[in-house]
């Protein structure tokens, strides 16, 4: 009689030894401010799971109670469901410990900016960037939400450079779908094309930008913003007009005012000063009246005063 020979059924079954990885599996993401939590948001929606880190446990309640608020909005409009706003939430996850993210396959930085020096934060970063590398593995990639920060800058110390890119998420305007990608002076193909990917899974379009401060929606931005103070100082227009030109006549969904009020005029500020030190051309010098609101701490939605005037809650007063 001949021998029966067993073969393990792991050979052949989708068994968890042998289940390949799939391209990204889990999502991190360091600073989960209102930039990350958009992110956060958005890649979880996407069916990623995520995993965010703050710096205390307060921070991390604050920002997962803060986008599950956002979820609400979303049903309210019927734009979801309250059993796809659960599933969404189990995705996500925070930690204060980077060891954490060592099983992600891609993290993206969104770190807040020095509010009150108005640097742009590159040495903080390159930091961050470091105690990423020493924790995920050689093939992760490693992202930058910047809007301001060159990439290659963060990249030049670490051992894989290649692995780094800059991506740029339109945070007042998430529905617009749209990513700026940059590739840095080290970015290989091979990321720029998983990057792509990754674009595609959460359901945005691709903007390709070369290396440059500002990229293309802030330094379009910052001119358009500048030329409405300059006008308001002018008594051309009120403010409310100056921005129904731009939504009821150029279609915009918001105008420039309330997007400055929702970015947060402190951070408009130090974006433009970054930018007029790094291009020296007086366009992207904030205005005088930009100054009087920041150096007022009136720095729009967040504070209940900018441009506008807003309700503990955030929203418009009419």
């Amino acid at each position: 009689m001949s021998e029966t020979i067993y073969d393990q059924i792991e050979n052949y079954g989708l068994s968890q030894k042998d289940r390949k990885k799939t391209m990204f599996s889990k999502i991190g993401v360091v600073g989960c401010g209102r930039e990350g939590q958009n992110i956060v948001g958005i890649t979880a929606s996407a069916g990623l799971d995520v995993v965010f880190v703050e710096l205390s446990q307060d921070k991390i309640d604050t920002a997962i109670s803060r986008i599950g608020r956002n979820l609400d909005d979303k049903i309210e409009n019927w734009g979801l469901t309250a059993g796809e706003k659960k599933a969404i939430m189990t995705r996500i996850k925070g930690t204060v410990n980077y060891e954490d993210l060592s099983d992600c396959d891609f993290v993206i930085e969104c770190t807040r900016h020095d509010t009150n020096t108005g640097e742009r934060n590159t040495r903080y970063r390159k930091e961050v960037f470091e105690k990423l590398e020493s924790v995920l593995a050689p093939d992760a990639i490693i992202a930058t939400n910047a809007s301001t920060v060159i990439v290659t800058e963060l990249a030049q110390d670490l051992q894989y450079k290649e692995r780094c890119i800059s991506l740029h998420f339109l945070v007042t305007q998430p529905e617009g779908r749209i990513l700026e990608i940059v590739k840095g002076l080290y970015t290989s193909d091979e990321v720029y094309e998983k990057v792509l990917v990754f674009t595609k899974m959460i359901k945005h379009e691709i903007i390709s930008v070369h290396e440059s401060a500002g990229l293309v929606s802030l330094r379009l931005f910052v001119v358009m913003l500048n030329e409405g103070c300059q006008m308001l100082m002018e008594n051309v227009a009120s403010i409310e007009d100056i921005d129904k030109i731009l939504t009821k006549g150029w279609g915009y969904r918001k105008g420039v005012f309330r997007i400055a009020d929702e970015i947060g005029i402190e951070k408009v500020v130090a974006l433009m000063e970054n930018m007029f030190r790094e291009y020296g051309d007086k366009k992207y010098k904030p205005n005088t009246l930009l100054m009087r609101l920041y150096r007022a701490k009136q720095f729009g939605q967040h504070t209940g005063k900018g441009f506008y005037t807003y309700d503990e809650n955030g929203k418009l007063i009419k």
